[in-house]
């Protein structure tokens, strides 16, 4: 045998886990050079001993487990999912713990957790307590936990036709999904992740590059420019500052962050050569026309009741004030689709002018709607509701004509019948996880309405929504402990998804 072909046996052995932890432990070493510059030789020392230690236990790790296949690589996978999103936030919460000596581990895994999962809540509602260095840890972790969503929905959802592609599988022929799907038949988890990494992750940089270069041209601090261009890259919504409403860029901060949401919305922005339906245009791609028509659609109706109540008594009214209301609900609906959860500096002006009592509702609904398949956003995800959307239109038409046919091809009657079918369960999923997380947190002693939001931004992984939807502002440090623990637990389902954990009570799994 080869010299290189035990190399590559040596790679395709080592665990997937193995590799996160790698990965996650250098990582350490970006707030330690960071604390080092800012002569905070306490908290470098704290993160570069953390680094090391992990580099070191993941390397002998990897050692003892080398060349060593899973006798089930598909429950390998998922399984190796939850614990990354279980296990790794424990081991990126240690050096937290320790830098911040005034908090519990379990605050720290909770804080570790969301940004793990791109959620963004936080049970630190007081940015001076934490330094910089830890907040840069925060987004690094969750621009980290974003990377991780886009290469595991390629290498992993998609071969298994979860996490939205089980709509795509009734769209397309059967192992038409990926291009290159007969490569991903006879290679392993290892090599997947590598030849799709290589891939995705200079588009990943490269696009949080740019935004940053945006961001300090518009005139924001390097340090929270580069914060807000890995929380918007990966939808977690993680500021140093308490959110873009106040940065020093204002308004043209705001218009490059509106521009790179996109990313949130379609696959298509990101994935060429992945996908058999790639080749088509952005603006053809169904998700993309279900996030545009309700980003016109909903700060309109957002805006018309004031619009026609001021119409009608005086007729004057500021193009500025149109202008800046008009643009506060277009930026943050935009946000809470993708489930990114910024505000604009002018949604306050949005809300007083759509004369609702309770506008953060309507945020609440857009991000159960959620973003693109295989995109860092969460929520249902817009083909899902796209397939419904299709039956329900051609259930209706059937009402009024009832032997009429449905046209637009074969693909339309695919995703009009299979697709929504596979939607609609889980959407019911979905729900039942809701209540089932709702029901949970009242035991605990919160109360309804609060638990509703709760459960709504975890399972959406949109952590914001406890401060800009509820009457009040909902504050995650003062929810008991055992609330803490089940809204982790859901901000992981929530970002796997019910149908991937599901999938590991399927029997065939556990067949030897």
């Amino acid at each position: 045998m080869s010299m290189a072909r035990q190399v590559s046996e040596r790679k395709v052995g080592t665990p997937f886990f193995v590799t996160i932890m790698a990965v996650g432990s250098a990582a350490m070493l970006v707030p330690a050079i960071h604390a080092w510059s800012r002569s905070d030789f306490a908290t470098g020392r704290i993160f570069l001993y953390g680094a090391i230690i992990g580099l070191v236990v993941s390397g002998l790790i990897a050692l003892a487990t080398q060349g060593r296949k899973p006798a089930n690589p598909a429950r390998s996978q998922l399984l190796t999912l939850v614990a990354a999103f279980t296990v790794m936030p424990a081991i990126f919460a240690m050096p937290l713990y320790e830098a911040v000596w005034n908090t519990s581990f379990l605050n720290a895994w909770f804080e570790m957790v969301s940004s793990f999962t791109t959620t963004g809540a936080t049970v630190y509602d007081n940015f001076g307590r934490l330094n910089s260095s830890l907040h840069l840890w925060r987004a690094t972790v969750g621009w980290l936990g974003g990377l991780l969503v886009w290469i595991m929905a390629v290498a992993i959802l998609a071969p298994m036709k979860i996490g939205g592609f089980e709509v795509r599988s009734a769209i397309l022929d059967p192992g038409d999904g990926l291009r290159h799907s007969q490569f991903g038949k006879k290679l392993d988890l290892s090599e997947r992740l590598s030849r799709y990494g290589r891939q995705l992750v200079p588009i990943y940089v490269g696009l949080t590059a740019m935004l940053w270069l945006g961001l300090l041209v518009a005139g924001e601090r390097p340090f929270v420019a580069i914060c807000h261009a890995m929380s918007v890259i990966a939808t977690s919504g993680i500021s140093p500052i308490g959110g873009v409403e106040y940065s020093r860029t204002g308004f043209s901060g705001e218009i490059l962050i509106f521009v790179f949401f996109v990313f949130g919305i379609s696959r298509l922005t990101f994935s060429s050569g992945l996908f058999a339906d790639d080749s088509r245009k952005l603006w053809r791609d169904p998700e993309f026309q279900m996030a545009a028509a309700l980003v016109l659609i909903v700060p309109t109706l957002l805006m018309l009741r004031h619009f026609v109540a001021a119409a009608e008594t005086s007729g004057d009214m500021p193009i500025e004030m149109v202008f800046h209301a008009a643009w506060g609900a277009l930026f943050t609906v935009l946000s809470f689709l993708t489930t990114t959860g910024f505000e604009s500096a002018d949604w306050m002006g949005a809300q007083d002018w759509s004369g609702l009592e309770t506008p953060g509702l309507i945020l609440v609904g857009l991000a159960l709607v959620g973003g693109g398949v295989a995109t860092t956003a969460g929520g249902v995800k817009l083909l899902r509701v796209y397939a419904l959307f299709k039956h329900g239109e051609r259930e209706l038409g059937r009402l009024v004509y009832p032997n009429s046919v449905g046209g637009s091809g074969g693909e339309a009657r695919r995703i009009r019948r299979q697709g929504a079918y596979i939607s609609w369960i889980f959407f019911m999923l979905f729900a039942l996880s809701v209540a089932g997380i709702m029901l949970l947190l009242t035991m605990t002693g919160v109360q309804f309405e609060t638990s509703m939001v709760l459960a709504v931004s975890a399972l959406s992984t949109t952590g914001p929504l406890a401060v800009v939807a509820a009457e009040t502002p909902i504050s995650y440090s003062g929810i008991p402990d055992t609330a803490k623990m089940i809204l982790a637990f859901a901000m992981v389902l929530g970002r796997l998804e019910t149908l991937a954990i599901l999938a590991l009570f399927n029997p065939d799994f556990w067949r030897s």
